[in-house]
């Protein structure tokens, strides 16, 4: 096993009072396998993966256990995960133009990496990330490896947070919302992109999104949040073919469909995310949920296996 988390539990204080950013939040990752995160945004998708890396706002605690390659880091100082982040787990962040330095050039950027984490000189680092530039598809990579973040366009931004999350060749690559704000041609083609890579360098992915068509596209497994709790867990073909949970359902519903245009109108999932500052008692889902119980108002349901590979959180036996 790459990663194991157990019991993952994140809080902010702020002046209006605590957020429940994440909720006891368990799963593991295997090398090589792609796991995809979905759920609206402030499900805590990012934040688990925030807390992991030790990235959190200064006034974000986390308690809980996660094991890297059986190697406890959670808790860890900013020194001893600087040895580990970038190097054994990498994350492309969300938007590849505030990630990328405007001040400096893409040369100075990469080298830097492989100067401080794997010893190299500047010549055998700049072999290296021109290589990296042309693995990810990088037209003219000598050249444009000595331009800056402006002269590149968005998809091109993107493609060069890739390499630089592979210059140290990690194990884990954590993807946040990689395709947001790309043309449908360029999402494809960073989907692909992902696949080919894990393949290639046996590397585990992680992919955080709320785009189900790139999850259909890439993963292997899926988790689906929702306030801050993973409420349904299963194989991507399982999950789109048979989803067990209300919101899962929902989700899909959600997605226009190309061979079924006899509506007129999308549907939505009622209603809006639950307040993290102020979760109910029982199930967050309740307020949108059309099969609700009366224990659902009651009691939070927790997270149990209904088959190999499948979990669920939900009072509800199964849905008609």
């Amino acid at each position: 096993m790459l990663l194991d988390v157990q019991n993952l539990t994140t809080r902010f204080q702020t002046h209006d009072g605590e957020v429940r950013a994440v909720n006891d939040v368990s799963f593991s990752i295997e090398p090589g396998e792609c796991l995809g995160i979905v759920g609206e945004s402030g499900s805590g998708k990012t934040q688990v993966f925030m807390s992991i890396m030790g990235l959190l706002a200064k006034n974000g605690a986390t308690s809980g256990q996660v094991f890297f390659e059986e190697k406890q880091i959670l808790g860890l100082s900013s020194a001893k995960l600087n040895t580990l982040r970038g190097v054994e787990f990498s994350m492309i962040f969300q938007d590849p133009m505030t990630s990328l330095n405007p001040y400096l050039r893409i040369a100075k950027q990469m080298t830097e990496v492989l100067v401080t984490h794997r010893g190299m000189d500047e010549v055998e680092a700049e072999k290296t990330s021109i290589e990296l530039l042309d693995l990810v598809g990088i037209p003219q990579a000598e050249k444009r490896f000595r331009m800056y973040p402006h002269e590149f366009s968005g998809g091109m931004r993107q493609r060069v947070m890739i390499a630089m999350a592979l210059l140290c060749q990690p194990k884990l690559l954590i993807a946040d919302e990689p395709t947001t704000a790309l043309d449908v041609t360029v999402q494809a083609q960073i989907i692909e992109l992902l696949a080919r890579l894990g393949r290639e360098l046996n590397m585990a992915t992680v992919l955080i999104t709320h785009d189900l068509g790139v999850i259909a596209g890439l993963s292997d497994r899926v988790l689906v949040m929702y306030g801050g709790r993973i409420v349904e867990e299963a194989p991507v073909r399982e999950l789109f073919h048979d989803p067990q949970h209300p919101y899962t359902r929902g989700l899909l519903d959600s997605m226009p469909r190309l061979d079924d245009l006899s509506s007129e109108t999308l549907y939505t999932i009622p209603g809006q995310p639950p307040d993290l500052q102020a979760l109910p008692a029982g199930c967050s889902f309740v307020p949108r949920c059309t099969y609700a119980l009366e224990i659902c108002r009651k009691e939070g349901p927790t997270l149990k296996s209904i088959g190999e590979g499948r979990t669920k959180a939900c009072h509800l036996e199964k849905m008609v």
